[in-house]
């Protein structure tokens, strides 16, 4: 059984920053992408960020590309999203994610197959 746990989310004025991470247990999860989505109230979830196991294939938004970064420390099992220069449309639910297929990362919701419970972030403006 996969857990995903994910921690970080708060309220924050406009212009700051946050880290999220996410700690997955249950499994090995080595050649597995991981990932982070997101969804705001009203609207369909949707992609952040993604980083394949060697951390070689990084993905990002349009909307987050340049104020957003994804790490991952495979020996700890954990993925980081490190959130700066943070706007009001960017408050959601932050969600992470297992990749699907051995070796593959993508970036749609179907390529992931365990997800965390999500943590809220607050954006101020």
């Amino acid at each position: 059984q996969v857990q995903l746990v994910e921690s970080g989310g708060g309220l924050v004025q406009a212009g700051g920053s946050l880290r999220l991470s996410c700690a997955a247990s249950g499994r090995t999860f080595s050649n597995y992408a991981m990932g982070w989505f997101r969804q705001a109230p009203g609207k369909e979830r949707e992609f952040v960020a993604a980083i394949s196991w060697s951390n070689v294939r990084i993905y990002y938004a349009d909307s987050v590309k340049g104020r957003f970064t994804v790490s991952r420390d495979n020996a700890k099992n954990t993925i980081y999203l490190q959130m700066n220069s943070l706007k009001p449309e960017d408050t959601a639910v932050y969600y992470c994610a297992l990749g699907r297929t051995y070796g593959y990362t993508g970036q749609r919701q179907a390529d992931f197959g365990s997800w965390g419970q999500g943590t809220q972030v607050t954006v101020s403006s």
